[in-house]
């Protein structure tokens, strides 16, 4: 299967369909914990998205955000639950590493939930290690909060 990747922002109205989906797949998961966290899943004007596209129906995607100087978070990862399986999360996670990478960060940090194992295993097994949790999730016990140096791949 060929897969369509595009770079675009965070207002491009596919992206923002999934991201419905997403949130409307949060709600049902996390119930009233989800409360808690929506409002900092907020990702407007950012101008560092990813859409990933099966013919022309968009079906993941995934953002950053810069954090500071040297960090981004990475936000919103998302693929649509008759696609996955087939490895389009760690698509949408190499290439928003790789365009962080050519904007000059060291760093990526992200959230996700302590109930999401396959989230958690994503990360994990693509670099990403466990640490404290940073602001806005410091104290909230529902949280995982990873970080992973970020290394140009040779050739690129």
């Amino acid at each position: 299967m060929e897969w369509q990747i595009k770079r675009t922002h965070t207002a491009d109205p596919d992206f923002q369909k999934l991201v419905l989906l997403l949130d409307h797949e949060l709600w049902d998961e996390l119930k009233e914990d989800q409360a808690t966290y929506d409002q900092f899943n907020h990702v407007p004007e950012i101008k560092t998205a990813i859409i990933v596209y099966n013919n022309k129906e968009p079906v993941a995607i995934g953002c950053f955000k810069k954090r500071d100087d040297e960090t981004v978070e990475i936000k919103r990862m998302f693929v649509q639950k008759a696609y996955r399986g087939k490895g389009l999360s760690k698509q949408v996670l190499y290439n928003l590493e790789q365009w962080a990478i050519e904007c000059a960060y060291q760093y990526a940090i992200l959230e996700t939930s302590v109930r999401f194992d396959t989230a958690k295993n994503l990360y994990l097994n693509n670099g990403y290690a466990i640490t404290q949790n940073y602001p806005p999730y410091v104290g909230l016990k529902e949280s995982v909060c990873m970080k992973k140096k970020l290394y140009r791949v040779m050739g690129q």
